[in-house]
């Protein structure tokens, strides 16, 4: 088995897909802002029997995001897995009529330049195996986008149109690329919006590699 490459890496829904990934054979690399945080999860995930090292990178400063991922390739092996599923800043999250094109640099940054980096530093890889899995995680609005949230609508947005691209340039080499939505919040106890149940659906996706989007649960739920 080869590696998987958390990209937003946190308690939640990074920690449950690692565990999930993890128990099935594959190495664990977790990428988030915070040094301290992945290296605990790490940690963690290590006592569970799980190989797992952590990765310190700002998404919105792609030679950072690279760097992290290369030093992931270098310690565990070539990454099969990328998943992308950093949280979104609040403040990305303004009304349409108040964003401005200052406001929109962040979201762009997050959501665009961060998944681009991170596909390009780990697709030379996925090719060498002959085989790979991209895993693009968004809220609701990158499906219907919402006045109050201009930010991560038009971002979100415009990472679904680069996830499907990738979708259909990418299948015939054996790379599937795949988004689920999760709309509203990741609810703990949720039959379908638990941390360890998105976990098991993302696992799904990963082995079933047929179509590009996916719902984790109703959008008007």
């Amino acid at each position: 088995m080869t590696t998987i490459a958390i990209i937003g890496a946190g308690p939640g829904l990074g920690a449950a897909v690692a565990r999930q990934f993890g128990r099935q054979g594959f190495d664990v690399a977790l990428v988030s802002r915070n040094q301290d945080r992945v290296d605990a999860l790490a940690s963690d995930l290590t006592r569970e029997g799980i190989v797992a090292r952590g990765f310190a990178a700002d998404v919105r400063d792609p030679n950072a995001l690279a760097a992290a991922l290369a030093s992931a390739t270098a310690r565990l092996g070539p990454i099969e897995v990328l998943q992308y599923s950093p949280v979104p800043h609040r403040d990305f999250m303004r009304p349409v009529l108040e964003t401005t094109p200052t406001d929109l640099f962040g979201p762009i940054e997050f959501s665009v330049y961060g998944p681009v980096a991170a596909v390009r530093q780990v697709l030379p890889g996925m090719r060498g195996l002959g085989r790979g899995t991209i895993l693009l995680v968004n809220g609701g609005t990158a499906v219907v986008p919402h006045p109050e949230r201009a930010g991560t609508s038009i971002a979100f947005a415009a990472e679904s149109a680069y996830g499907q691209l990738l979708h259909d340039t990418l299948g015939g080499e054996g790379i599937h690329v795949a988004q689920l939505i999760v709309p509203g919040a990741i609810v703990p106890g949720h039959p379908r919006k638990d941390p360890a149940a998105l976990a098991r659906t993302l696992w799904g996706i990963h082995q079933d590699r047929h179509g590009f989007r996916h719902f984790a649960d109703d959008l008007d739920s």
